[in-house]
């Protein structure tokens, strides 16, 4: 069956039309196969394009399938209209908070949520010329548009014709993961993958989830209007975040007016009218909620089906994904994945280099690890959350003994110029080293701000080191300086203070 995107994409307005005329244009001819290729990359996302890309322009021949759109994830349904609603979202929160630094407004600032969505149509559409079929075609890679489908060990079909490869790469992405709550499919739901197709902003939404994705889409859509409430299952948000770092980030969300409800237990869903009326239990309490909108937002789940993987001995799992070793390859030594197909850490960024080690893997017969790399995450809330390297939490379970060096926002003097003193960085080492084996910030930029950490983890540059990097004043990195001074004093024990003492005191 061929793909719609006329049915996918809504409204079908002009920036839709360019969206799919450049990611999965409709009059498309695949071309004919010939010979053998050295990869067949399948999926288009970010790490099916990197890893497309990068070995076309080392010379090797190279073909691409894709099913649905050009992009994946990340330019559709992700991280280009998610940062672009949230923009607006965050506008005008800006505003409301402006009377803080003396800026009276006179009148209610008011959102054009069409107009707020025609931007985020426009935004995505214009960058999609990056991903497109023409240019991947113009870069030497043989675009095939189709499902692709594993036939054996040396052979891909995608809408008839069979590709033969040297190599294969699986990099098929994820989607929403879909709790099995009764009631739910009957009443209807919005995902990631939908819910930029809204042309009204909906009174009320329910977020069921409240991970990085259910709390970036929250604080947006209560900033631009919607009363919305959060149903967790655990008992805090973003669980898998530092602690004292996720606990800000839900004060932001309370403070938006966010209702938020953990140790949520959701019973089922029922139609009202044109309400959906949600059942949980809390605190051993039947309770319910009536909404317009149900956001689903409890996880992602890898796209393994349909490949043929049990044609080519490939192992996955229906949660993990494809299995692959710290090289990234796959149980069948001929076949390799990167990305949201086979990671854990599901991150544009992680699927760009994990496609960097696929390329030298299987064209240089490199060993490149996948542990090797260091890779910090964010999510784009106000305040902001970055985490590099490990929690406390996760040290522990470990068997790491650590000390943590906090430097507050609100001991800066950008932040107090700023007005925006919540926050802090927080760097870990371990307790016999300065060595740097994680960092977490919360507070404005720290998607910014968290990359010094990770070139320091990098280029094994050590906390004592970096409080000797000049950091320019008043910013708010220099927080990560002052971490690094916190560490250099506790250097001075007594007896080293002793013996400095006396050489003062010969010195004199």
């Amino acid at each position: 069956m061929s793909y719609d995107a006329q049915a996918a994409l809504s409204p079908w307005d002009e920036h839709n039309r360019h969206l799919a005329a450049n990611v999965h244009p409709a009059d498309w001819q695949n071309p004919t196969p010939t010979g053998r290729y050295h990869l067949v990359v399948i999926g288009a996302g970010t790490a099916g394009l990197v890893t497309a890309a990068g070995a076309a322009g080392l010379g090797a021949k190279v073909a691409l399938v894709e099913k649905h759109l050009m992009g994946g994830d990340c330019l559709n349904v992700g991280c280009v209209p998610s940062k672009a609603l949230l923009r607006s979202a965050h506008a005008i929160a800006h505003i409301a908070q402006a009377k803080n630094l003396g800026v009276h407004l006179h009148g209610e600032p008011t959102v054009d949520f069409p107009a707020v969505m025609e931007r985020v149509r426009r935004i995505r559409s214009g960058i999609s010329h990056h991903d497109s079929a023409k240019r991947f075609r113009d870069l030497g890679v043989d675009v095939f548009l189709g499902e692709g489908k594993f036939l054996g060990d040396d052979t891909v079909e995608v809408g008839g014709q069979k590709l033969r490869y040297k190599k294969a790469v699986i990099t098929t992405g994820a989607r929403a993961a879909v709790p099995d709550i009764p009631g739910l499919k009957e009443a209807g739901f919005l995902t990631n993958e939908t819910v930029f197709n809204l042309a009204e902003l909906p009174a009320r939404m329910a977020v069921l989830g409240g991970g990085p994705i259910g709390c970036e889409l929250a604080q947006a859509f209560q900033r631009l209007g919607t009363q919305v409430t959060i149903l967790h299952k655990h008992s805090r948000l973003m669980p898998h975040d530092d602690a004292e770092a996720a606990a800000i980030v839900q004060a932001s969300l309370l403070l938006d007016g966010v209702q938020v409800v953990t140790d949520a237990e959701v019973g089922k869903v029922e139609l009202n009218g044109s309400s959906k009326r949600i059942s949980y239990r809390h605190a051993d309490k039947a309770s319910a909620v009536e909404v317009d909108v149900i956001l689903v937002a409890t996880g992602r789940q890898p796209n393994v089906h349909g490949l043929g993987l049990e044609n080519v001995g490939v192992a996955f799992d229906e949660r993990q994904g494809v299995q692959v070793n710290d090289f990234l390859q796959t149980t069948n030594p001929r076949i390799y994945a990167a990305g949201d197909v086979c990671l854990a850490r599901k991150f544009t960024h992680a699927a760009d280099f994990a496609a960097r080690i696929v390329i030298q893997n299987t064209l240089f017969l490199g060993r490149k690890k996948l542990s090797a790399l260091t890779i910090p995450h964010c999510t784009y809330t106000e305040p902001e959350l970055a985490q590099v390297g490990l929690t406390e939490t996760e040290a522990k379970q470990r068997g790491l003994k650590v000390r943590a060096f906090t430097q507050p926002f609100a001991t800066l003097d950008r932040a107090l110029t700023d007005g925006t003193t919540q926050g802090f960085v927080k760097i870990l080492v371990p307790a016999d080293s300065d060595k740097i084996i994680g960092a977490i910030i919360v507070g404005p930029h720290a998607g910014d701000l968290i990359s010094e950490i990770s070139v320091a983890m990098a280029g094994g540059m050590g906390l004592g080191r970096l409080a000797s990097v000049i950091h320019p004043y008043p910013t708010l990195a220099e927080a990560i300086r002052k971490c690094g001074d916190a560490y250099n004093r506790t250097r001075l024990t007594p007896t080293v203070k002793s013996l400095f003492t006396k050489w003062l005191e010969w010195t004199r």
